[in-house]
C-alpha cells in the first residue's frame, strides 16, 4: 500500500480506537520479529548525526551574521525568519539526541552517554540529568492516569472550570499559544502538565519529590550546567548585545522548546488512545497507547522521534538509526495495536485541541479504561 493511498484512507475516515484488552502477544514476542542488529548501538555512527547537526547549526549561524545584515529590510527580515525556524528545527535534532543518550541508545557506555547528553542539553539550557529521570519514569508509567509523568489528561470531574470558555477557536489558539510558548519551562518550574505529587514539584530543586535520594548529586549537576550556560550568554550579551543573543540563540530556542512541547503533546494524545487507571494498567498496554506522526521531511531532521515513537517506547534503548526498520518489521505483530496518524501535525494539533479535552470511561463504567472526550 502506497503512502499517498494511505493518507487518502485515513482523510476518508476516522481512525479506529485503539484496542484497550489485553494483547494477544508480549513484549518478547515483538523483540523477536525484530532484527538483532537493530539494537546495537554505533558510537561512531551516533557521533556522526551530532557532527552533521552542528556542522549545519554552525553553517546557518555563519550565514546568518556574515551576510543577512549586508541585505535591505524587507529581505533581511525574511532572512532572519528562515534562519529561525531552519535552525530552530536543526537544533530540535541536537534535543533529540541528547534524548538518546538519557536513555542509553547513544553508545554502550553510559559515561559517554551522559557527557554528551550534558553537553547537549545544557548548551539547550535542558537540565539534563532532571529530566533524564523524570523521563524514564514517564516510559515506565505510559498511560496510567496515577503515575504517568507528563501530558497526563484529567476527568471531566476535574477539568478547570474555565476550560468551558477556552472551548472555541479563539480559545483554543490561546491555549495552543500558550501551551507551545511556555508549556516547557512552566513543567520544568512548575510540573505544569504533570502527575500530580503531594508536594512542590520542580526539575530544578535536588529534594524534588520527582528524585530519589541516589539522584539528588545529579540534580546539581545539571543544574551547575544551566547556570554555566546562562553566564556564557550573559558574557556573549555583553559583547555582541541582548538582541544579537536572541536573533542567534533566543528565537531558536523557543522553536525547539515548541516544537518539544508538540511532539511529545501529539505522540500521547489522540482521539484514539486510552488511558487507564490502576484497576487496568499495566506496562505493556501503556506503551502501546501512543501513536506514530507523520512531519514530513522533519521526520528526518528530528532523526525519526516522530514517525517511530511506538518503537521507541517499547525499546527506548534502541538508537534512533535503527527505529525506522524495527517499526517496519514489528507493525505486522501489534496489528491493530499499532497507530499510525499520517495527518499533518498543524491539523493534528488543532484536532486534538478540538477533541481531547478530558478523559472519561465510556457509557455507565466507573472506572478502568479511560478515552478522549470533548463534550462539555
Amino acid at each position: 500500500m502506497t503512502a499517498s493511498k494511505t493518507k487518502s484512507e485515513q482523510k476518508k475516515k476516522p481512525l479506529k480506537r485503539v484496542p484497550s484488552e489485553k494483547p494477544p502477544f508480549t513484549i518478547s514476542d515483538i523483540k523477536k520479529a525484530i532484527p538483532p542488529h537493530c539494537f546495537n548501538r554505533s558510537l561512531t555512527r551516533s557521533f556522526s548525526y551530532v557532527v552533521y547537526d552542528f556542522v549545519i547549526t554552525f553553517l546557518l549561524y555563519h550565514i546568518a551574521t556574515a551576510y543577512f545584515h549586508h541585505l535591505p529590510t524587507p529581505l533581511s527580515s525574511l532572512a532572519w525568519l528562515a534562519y529561525w525556524i531552519i535552525q530552530g528545527c536543526v537544533l530540535t535534532g541536537v534535543w533529540v539526541i541528547a534524548h538518546e543518550c538519557g536513555h542509553h541508545a547513544f553508545s554502550d557506555y553510559q559515561w559517554v552517554d551522559d557527557t554528551v547528553g550534558f553537553l547537549l542539553h545544557s548548551s539547550l539550557l535542558v537540565p539534563y540529568f532532571s529530566w533524564k529521570y523524570s523521563h524514564r519514569r514517564h516510559h515506565s508509567n505510559t498511560g496510567s492516569l496515577e503515575r504517568d509523568e507528563v501530558f497526563v489528561p484529567k476527568p471531566r470531574s476535574q477539568i478547570p472550570w474555565y476550560s468551558k470558555y477556552l472551548n472555541n477557536p479563539p480559545g483554543r489558539i490561546m491555549s495552543l499559544f500558550a501551551t507551545l510558548t511556555l508549556g516547557w519551562p512552566l513543567y520544568l518550574a512548575f510540573n505544569v502538565s504533570g502527575r500530580p505529587y503531594d508536594r512542590f514539584a520542580c526539575h530544578y530543586a535536588p529534594n524534588s519529590p520527582i528524585y530519589n535520594n541516589r539522584e539528588r548529586l545529579q540534580i546539581w549537576l545539571s543544574d551547575i550546567g544551566l547556570v554555566t550556560m546562562a553566564f556564557v550568554l550573559y558574557r556573549v550579551a555583553v559583547v555582541k548585545g541582548v538582541s544579537w543573543v536572541m536573533c542567534v540563540y533566543g528565537v531558536p530556542l523557543m522553536i525547539v522548546n515548541g516544537f518539544l512541547v508538540l511532539i511529545t503533546y501529539l505522540q500521547h494524545t489522540h482521539p484514539s488512545l486510552p488511558h487507564y487507571d490502576g484497576s487496568e494498567w499495566d506496562w505493556l498496554r501503556g506503551a502501546l497507547a501512543t501513536v506514530d506522526r507523520d512531519y514530513g521531511v522533519l521526520n528526518k531532521v528530528f532523526h525519526h522521534i516522530t514517525d517511530t515513537h511506538i518503537v521507541h517506547h517499547l525499546f527506548s534503548t534502541m538508537p534512533h538509526y535503527n527505529a525506522m526498520e524495527a517499526t517496519k518489521a514489528v507493525r505486522p505483530v501489534l496489528g491493530e495495536y499499532y497507530q499510525l496518524d499520517t495527518t499533518p501535525f498543524y491539523v493534528a494539533m488543532w484536532r486534538e485541541a478540538k477533541e481531547c479535552l478530558f478523559v472519561e470511561p465510556d457509557g455507565e463504567e466507573k472506572g478502568g479504561v479511560f478515552w478522549y472526550k470533548n463534550k462539555m
